[in-house]
Order: structure tokens, then sequence, then C-alpha cells
């Protein structure tokens, strides 16, 4: 898939509010100062089309970005730690799971993790939440240029053991850095055959 546009659209907090288009959505999330913001103007060839932060917390907003004026890109807060009151962090988790309970348009969910470090309980609690609902998703591990080759499998290796401990098979996975932009094609290319076989099924 080529990008040829993306353009920011909408954000709010309330599911009810979101555009209203018919078009497929992709939904980004993951534990706060993950990379979210790096990965997806990586993705879409844009330096400053997510805000990028070393405050963790800075996403608040559901955000919504048409990407070719086909399909929604959506930009979520992270979930976890961030360095915003107790109270408005409760008010995260509340529209962030409206927008996965409620969105019709979600065809498919990114969930980023960092792949320098061990199986988090909370990203692992929030993929187990997704699954419970049959809302589909994938896994990006993030920062893979910071690590070796063998280090990066061994991360691989510890995630499919923890997870097939409750899970029939490992999700769909790719392995990116934001800064080489290793794993863009390989998402890119994920969406666009999702994005075809939606337009054949329909």
């Amino acid at each position: 898939m080529k990008i040829r546009s993306a353009k920011f659209v909408i954000s709010n907090t309330n599911v009810t509010k979101c555009p209203k288009e018919n078009l497929p959505e992709y939904a980004f999330i993951g534990r706060s100062n993950v990379g979210k913001s790096s990965m997806i103007n990586m993705l879409t060839d844009h330096k400053n089309l997510a805000k990028i932060s070393g405050r963790p917390g800075k996403t608040q907003l559901i955000n919504h970005f048409i990407i070719n004026d086909d399909w929604f890109l959506v930009d979520l807060p992270g979930y976890g730690y961030a360095k915003v009151s107790k109270n408005l962090r409760q008010k995260f988790q509340g529209f962030i799971y409206d927008y996965f309970l409620k969105r019709q348009q979600l065809v498919c969910s990114f969930v980023l993790v960092d792949s320098r470090h061990e199986p988090q309980k909370i990203d692992l609690e929030f993929m187990q939440f997704l699954g419970e609902n049959k809302i589909p998703f994938c896994i990006i591990f993030t920062k893979t240029d910071k690590l070796g080759k063998t280090f990066i499998q061994n991360k691989i290796a510890s995630y499919k053991k923890i997870m097939l401990h409750t899970w029939e098979e490992m999700p769909t996975y790719f392995l990116t850095s934001a800064t080489d932009k290793t794993g863009r094609k390989e998402i890119l290319n994920f969406i666009d055959d999702v994005n075809k076989n939606l337009y054949i099924t329909n």
C-alpha cells in the first residue's frame, strides 16, 4: 500500500461523535510511552501527524486520521501509567472500552508492545479483554532497532510461551522500528489485504 494522503479528522472522548462514514478503522493502542506516535508517523510517512512527547499520557483523546480517503487510523490514549490525574486515567479507561465495545467500523486493533521488556501483565490483560470480546487484533513489537536479532527472537519466544497458556495460537505480530522503518511495509500490506477482503465480502 502506498500512502497518498493522511489527514487529521476529529478528536473526542465520546464514541458516538466519531466519524459517521462506513469506512474500516484500525486502532493503535499500547502502554503509555510505547512509541505509538512515532509508529503512526512512520507508517503514514508524516513527521508530525501524531504528536510525539517524552511525557507519558500525552494522547488523551480518540484521534481519527483518514488515510487515502479510504480508511481510518485511530490513535487511542495509552493504558497504564501516565502522568495525569487518577480521575483522568479512569476517564481514559471508560471511553477506550466504549470505543472497542461499541465502534462497529473497527476491523482490527494493533496493540503496541515495547520489545525491550518482558511480557507485561497489563498488555496481556488488555489482549485478553480484546479476545474475550471477539475484537480482532495484532501485536506490534516496537523499538526493535535497539536490540540484537537473537535478543528479539528470545523476547518473541517468551511472549509465545505465555500467550499459548490461554490462546490457541500466537496472534499475528509485526517486528517494527520507527527509526529505520522496519515493519512498515508488512503492516501496510496487512491493512491493504484486510480492506480488499472487506470490499469483496461486501
